[in-house]
């Protein structure tokens, strides 16, 4: 008798396995890397810095804590937010090195 030709084995899975390293690299990994850059500015900010909150609120650092930062929006009106809603930095210098990429 002849060996049958559909004994399976790991070429029935490499589709699946395919698929998988596709995914990883073009779904997984640039988002654990979005997530290092993220903390990496958020453990950045200090005192005097313009930045950008998730909701849109423009405001400079006055006062930073453990998790929260109190911000100035404006004619001594003050804000006490969370690290993580603060989302882009705002300063001079951020803003000019974006408009010429």
């Amino acid at each position: 008798m002849s060996p049958s030709t559909g004994g399976g084995g790991i070429m029935d899975f490499m589709p699946l396995i395919l698929i998988i390293v596709v995914f990883y690299f073009f779904m997984i990994r640039p988002q654990l890397k979005k997530q290092k850059e993220t903390k990496k500015f958020r453990e950045s900010i200090a005192k005097g810095d313009k930045v950008v909150t998730i909701g849109g609120i423009h405001g400079k650092i006055v006062e930073l804590k453990e998790n929260t930062a109190i911000i100035e929006i404006g004619n001594d009106m003050k804000l006490t937010i969370e690290k993580a809603a603060i989302s882009s930095d705002f300063s001079t210098e951020s803003v000019a090195s974006k408009n010429t990429k």
